[in-house]
């Protein structure tokens, strides 16, 4: 397989360009060098591509004439330069199209309906869910507001829909064989992936994607986008780890010489290295010794970014998240997984004044199956009401459930503040859980901890760090930690190591390219900022709130109290069981006092801080 990669696309704008594969294949790549949406899988802010694939008109291996067949069209946020794009490449005046449509969301279908408007004989191709959400979506729009006339123009017809129950293969021209395989999940419960035989080129959709905006066909090695793609899992694929290691463990009986993801580059070299660190990245969740039940619907993908948000706050601290869609769940399923849950998270979108009927049904099992002394959260979004949320919430409490945290009620989709703020709700949320479960075992060990009673550990304890907050500032998001854990790495540039628990909340703002100020206290003064950061705030809160600050000269926050400030920007993550390490460049800093000295933290055990 031979790809050109053509110039870099204008920085200001989305753009679409045309990547060759083979004789009667090519890639349309969508760019967008700007973050699309405000939801946890853009927070890198690195850009993101849509990857759309065409298969030429033509004589299919048996004869009969097979017409252009697209893979996976974007969303409507590209159908702007991407139509135009589709129509240069198709033969002037075609009006038959097949559409592979991978996966089913309101931004997928409004797309669909353009094309449904110019190629009058248009077939779209799909699972059986996502027939049914095509179905469900197709002739819906957003709420307009109580009052406001809809003047909008009428929807176009639903077109034919070609269901895929099971694995099935279509003849395409020159040569080309298409797989069509259905790959449900409970976020893409419609989820369809596409094989072409003979380039061994697997069009994954979701699955092993990366939002990085790139021209470059493939990368160039396997690390170019390691940090991309595990922060895609964390945010969408480690709450159904178990689906997803099925889909994976079916992939790999595939001849697979490239994987083309729906966003970010193709995967060439190193393409089954992806497939095991998918494997590895959810064995962690799948051997949790704790897991909480995430039961949502969403109806325009609003509700499921709050889910995103929450589950990936929860998943930070090691406990499992099993994610459910209930209008595809079986209900055996739902059952078991109820039964088997830490705690239960629900969530519905409003829909004319009222939850979605699966999710009605959801709760009625709830209340029939559910442990009183297990913790429950409720969310939701709503356009103009919010009547599903107060549903949840008060049947919920009238069954004598216990809330963990006040239900969740967000206007269409969470903008960037609150998506923070959900992820320390979730992850302030499997705290408790873990404490619970911690005095449970003191109990039952009759108070003794094994692993501080550990010689080794206790020789760990004996390291000796000096003590440090670490501020970071990005737009309007900022975060601090209490940190012990930091030693010189480099001379040669000055750098640093940090380890930082995965569970922090300043974790997701110390990303390759994020800077952030060490402040080094002083012997003597440093119980006031240990007191300030080391509390517990709430999610969302603000760190400096009533604080005298200075800055660095990327205007990082600064302590004026401390001994001495580096501003330092990372270059490196690395994961090291609960915690990443970080490797930052020093690339300023400071003394506020010459004469000081540096506090250090001593500890009795390695066991904690």
């Amino acid at each position: 397989m031979t790809v050109t990669s053509p110039p870099t696309a204008p920085a200001s704008q989305r753009d679409v360009i045309t990547l060759p594969i083979s004789p009667g294949l090519v890639c349309l790549r969508g760019l967008s060098p700007q973050r699309l949406r405000f939801e946890l899988e853009y927070a890198l802010e690195r850009g993101s591509t849509a990857n759309s694939f065409l298969f030429e008109a033509g004589l299919a291996v048996d004869g009969l004439p097979s017409p252009a067949l697209l893979v996976h069209p974007p969303g409507a946020a590209y159908a702007e330069v991407f139509l135009p794009a589709l129509a240069a490449a198709l033969p002037h005046g075609c009006d038959e199209l097949l559409v592979v449509v991978g996966h089913v969301n309101p931004n997928r279908v409004a797309l669909l309906r353009s094309l449904a408007e110019i190629y009058p004989m248009i077939t779209l191709i799909c699972s059986n869910p996502g027939a049914k959400l095509l179905q469900e979506l197709w002739m819906q729009r957003k709420p307009l507001p109580p009052g406001e006339p809809d003047n909008r123009p009428p929807l176009p017809s639903l077109p034919e829909l070609m269901v895929i129950r099971q694995e099935q293969s279509l003849s395409l021209s020159h040569g080309h064989t298409l797989e069509l395989l259905p790959a449900p999940t409970p976020r893409w419960p419609g989820g369809l992936l596409a094989f072409e035989d003979s380039e061994g080129l697997l069009m994954s959709d979701k699955l092993f994607s990366a939002h990085v905006c790139t021209p470059d066909w493939a990368e160039s090695n396997r690390t170019a986008t390691e940090e991309e793609r595990r922060h895609f899992y964390d945010s969408l694929m480690a709450p159904m780890a178990s689906q997803v290691d099925a889909v994976v463990g079916r992939l790999e009986e595939l001849d697979i010489r490239t994987i083309a993801p729906g966003h970010g580059p193709a995967i060439e070299a190193s393409w089954r290295s992806l497939l095991n660190d998918y494997r590895r990245w959810g064995e962690s969740h799948q051997n949790a010794t704790l897991n909480v039940a995430l039961l949502f619907a969403s109806a325009y993908g609003n509700t499921a970014a709050i889910a995103d948000a929450l589950a990936r706050g929860v998943s930070r601290t090691g406990v499992a998240v099993c994610s459910l869609n209930c209008e595809f769940t079986p209900s055996d399923e739902l059952l078991k997984t109820i039964r088997a849950s830490d705690a239960i998270l629900m969530g519905s979108p409003t829909l004319g004044g009222h939850a979605p009927t699966p999710i009605v049904s959801a709760l009625g099992t709830v209340l029939a199956e559910g442990d009183r002394s297990k913790p429950v959260g409720v969310f939701g979004s709503f356009g103009w009401s919010g009547e599903a949320v107060d549903l949840l919430e008060n049947k919920l409490r009238d069954g004598g459930f216990s809330f963990g945290f006040d239900p969740i009620r967000i206007k269409f989709s969470p903008d960037r503040t609150k998506v923070k703020e959900l992820e320390e709700t979730g992850t302030r949320f499997a705290r408790q859980l873990l404490r619970t479960e911690q005095r449970a075992q003191r109990r039952s060990a009759g108070g003794m901890s094994e692993s501080r009673s550990d010689p080794a550990v206790l020789a760990l304890g004996r390291v000796v760090g000096s003590l440090c907050v670490l501020t970071t500032r990005k737009a309007e998001l900022s975060g601090a930690m209490v940190a012990s854990w930091v030693s010189q790495a480099s001379f040669s540039p000055p750098g640093l190591t940090i380890a930082v628990a995965k569970d922090r909340a300043v974790e997701a703002l110390l990303h390759k390219g994020d800077r952030f100020a060490l402040n080094v206290l002083a012997e003597g003064r440093e119980t006031a900022p240990m007191k300030q950061f080391l509390q517990p705030f709430e999610p969302g809160a603000d760190r400096f709130e009533g604080l005298a600050l200075e800055t660095s000269p990327s205007e990082q926050p600064l302590l004026p109290e401390a001994l001495a400030w580096m501003e330092c920007e990372v270059k490196q993550r690395m994961e090291c069981g609960d915690h990443w390490l970080i490797y930052a460049e020093v690339l300023h800093g400071g003394l506020f006092d010459t004469e000081g000295s540096t506090a250090v933290h001593q500890r009795r055990s390695g066991a904690n801080y």
